[in-house]
């Protein structure tokens, strides 16, 4: 089990967190977009989202951070103090290891989610983007999308830059995708697809950047969460 400081590794301290940020909310949705930063930073953000989350199945998209490569992938297993979660099975090429994917299983977990399919997003064309959209659309579950915003911009920045990610997203402008300022781009453009595709619409929750949890706000992270 790889925690890497992003949740707490004791069952009962999550069990905690969890608690805190989810707040059980009626409404028929798709599926939502979620931060992946350590919970301290975002599990709040992302909670807030992940309490209108009902469903046994959930299709992840995440970006990845440690191996880089062009096309999908996905991982071997996913364990968290809540126990193995089962992954469909797939024919892509495995990863070990992914916290934009890893970060949302708990959420999931604790939601009453017993699969998952996790896919790590690496470079890819607009043209596979759409391709993809349009494949992972017949998929049973709910779509779970992470991504951060911007990185390391002073405060008042940040919030200018997320701004325009947030509508670039919220409108599902492919004018603008490439002045998307997020970690998460490549599984972005495939989240707008996806909404185009099945006349989704993204809707803001939450939006914050670390500046407003830890108060140091020369070099902040941004985070926001939506459902669709």
């Amino acid at each position: 089990m790889k925690q890497h400081g992003w949740y707490p590794a004791n069952i009962d301290k999550l069990d905690d967190v969890m608690l805190e940020v989810i707040h059980r909310k009626k409404k028929n949705i798709n599926g939502v977009i979620v931060p992946h930063a350590g919970y301290f930073f975002s599990g709040e953000i992302a909670g807030k989202a992940y309490s209108f989350l009902e469903g046994e199945k959930a299709i992840i998209f995440g970006p990845t951070h440690y191996v880089g490569f062009k096309g999908l992938a996905s991982l071997h297993s996913i364990k968290t103090p809540y126990g193995e979660i089962k992954i469909k099975r797939n024919d892509m090429e495995k990863l070990e290891y992914e916290h934009s994917i890893e970060n949302q299983v708990p959420f999931l977990q604790k939601l009453g989610f017993n699969e998952v399919f996790p896919i790590v997003v690496g470079e890819i064309t607009d043209e596979e983007a759409k391709n993809i959209a349009k494949n992972i659309s017949k998929e049973e579950g709910k779509f779970v999308f992470s991504t951060d915003l911007s990185h390391f911009l002073s405060y008042e920045k940040a919030v200018e830059e997320d701004k325009k990610t947030i509508e670039i997203i919220q409108n599902l402008d492919f004018s603008k995708i490439n002045e998307i300022n997020a970690c998460g781009k490549y599984p972005l453009m495939i989240l707008m697809h996806l909404c185009k595709f099945k006349n989704w619409k993204p809707e803001l929750v939450e939006y914050k950047n670390s500046g407003d949890i830890t108060g140091k706000k020369d070099s902040v992270v941004g985070y926001a969460s939506f459902w669709f």
